[in-house]
């Protein structure tokens, strides 16, 4: 396994699905991890349950917010080594049906949000030339996903985000990478489901986008998180990780 012994990692949206399961392998990999979350008591279990970690209430969108957080993290450690922006928000709806303030609302969190925590510690990492960041972008983020305009909108915008940060800061040993999930089958998506009126039929139907027949686990994503983390990956920048099981190669 690869190793992030010592290292400070902060994580965005840490307090379930992908965000818990990257929180738990890093420190299963020997990182400090923060665990960032605006949902105070999820994010606290989730610390709670890892050796060394901490957590910290953060709402990615809030401008603000995000400058106090970064602050004291920066006071308590003196420094970070990973950030991943994992906190994002999704919509259903085509061109017809996403209005102006749905559009807004995903801007806010999915692009914005990355763009705040991202501007506040990269300096620290800038100084440092040491660095490692991974956004989780999406499968909808490199091709089109039907009933997702919105949502696709946004991760397009991430992964742009991605490779143009990557190559404005790699001459000073930052790396920026992210990582483009399909479906995976995470707590929310397991509540959709239910909420259908053949949920066994709607599992079926979601696996079947995906070649290999069924949905990605958390953990799954969290092992190419902690990849791109660790120093294994020093020539890896600008990436963008299909983790969809084949559904992009179509």
């Amino acid at each position: 396994m690869f190793s992030l012994q010592d290292k400070i990692a902060l994580v965005t949206g840490a307090g379930s699905g992908i965000g818990a399961a990257i929180a738990e392998v890093f420190a299963r990999s020997g990182a400090r991890v923060i665990v960032a979350d605006r949902d105070e008591a999820a994010g606290a279990r989730v610390a709670d349950s890892l050796i060394g970690a901490e957590f910290r209430a953060l709402d990615v969108a809030d401008e603000t917010r995000c400058q106090e957080v970064a602050a004291r993290v920066l006071q308590a450690h003196g420094r970070l080594d990973v950030l991943v922006n994992n906190a994002g928000i999704g919509h259903v709806g085509t061109m017809l049906t996403t209005s102006g303030a749905d559009l807004d609302r995903l801007y806010a969190v999915n692009v914005r949000g990355v763009f705040n925590v991202t501007k506040v510690f990269l300096p620290g990492m800038v100084a440092r030339r040491q660095g490692s960041i991974v956004n989780l972008a999406s499968l909808g983020g490199v091709v089109g996903v039907r009933d997702r305009l919105a949502y696709c909108v946004s991760k397009f915008a991430v992964v742009g985000l991605t490779k143009a940060a990557a190559l404005d800061h790699a001459a000073e040993g930052v790396r920026v990478n992210c990582i483009c999930p399909g479906r995976v089958e995470t707590p929310f998506v397991q509540a959709r489901i239910r909420e259908y009126p053949d949920p066994a039929k709607a599992y079926r139907e979601m696996a079947a986008t995906q070649p290999v027949g069924r949905m990605a686990r958390p953990e799954e994503i969290a092992a190419a998180a902690l990849y791109l983390a660790a120093d294994e990956s020093a020539m890896v920048t600008g990436s963008a990780l299909m983790i969809d099981g084949g559904w992009s190669a179509g």
